[in-house]
């Protein structure tokens, strides 16, 4: 099984809320190809199903170092910034996020 097809099928453990299968998945897509952002996104989405919040926060900085000007990274994290209590660093978060997004836009 390829990382696409990992991915794939983690996702359809996650529709069915079979996060620990789902984890398992992501991964190993992530284990095949440590720069496979779509595999950040969603293990940090399946760690925060499960209340998993300061892991989740852990997988999506890595996200950031490969990509940090992807504006998606930056969202994921004022998210879970929100559910820890960290309010201003998740408005940082976000400023970064919305600015990036204008930025790759081309609309600055």
């Amino acid at each position: 099984m390829n990382k696409q097809e990992m991915l794939n099928q983690g996702f359809q453990h996650f529709a069915r809320r079979e996060y620990s299968e789902a984890q398992k998945l992501f991964e190993q897509a992530i284990a095949e190809d440590d720069r496979f952002e779509a595999a950040y996104s969603a293990l940090a989405e399946c760690l925060n199903r499960q209340g998993e919040i300061a892991k989740a926060v852990d997988v999506v900085r890595k996200w950031i170092e490969i990509n940090p000007r992807d504006p998606l990274a930056h969202t994921a994290l004022s998210r879970l910034y929100v559910q820890k209590g960290m309010i201003q660093e998740a408005e940082d978060e976000m400023a970064l996020s919305n600015r990036l997004a204008m930025e790759n836009s081309g609309l600055e």
